[in-house]
């Protein structure tokens, strides 16, 4: 999370992903750290266990809503 705060704070958009279980986390934390207008990209969880097709199906759960992150459509431009 720290890391994306820095890319962000330097105008570079980008795509925190966590599992739905570590979500209310990652709200948590961008709040604490003065960027609330940064948005996770949530996937189902768990992904340890997973096959590599069923990694393929999160990453392709997650791209759709980091694309929308990095071309700024993602963006909650109210905080």
């Amino acid at each position: 999370m720290h890391d994306a705060v820095n890319l962000e704070q330097r105008a570079l958009p980008t795509a925190i992903i966590v599992t739905e279980v570590f979500a209310h986390e990652a709200h948590v934390q961008r709040a604490a750290l003065g960027m609330e207008a940064l948005q996770p990209v949530v996937i189902t969880h768990p992904l340890s266990t997973l096959t590599d097709e069923q990694i393929a199906g999160r990453a392709a759960e997650a791209a759709a809503q980091a694309q929308a992150i990095w071309l700024g459509k993602g963006r909650d431009k109210t905080k």
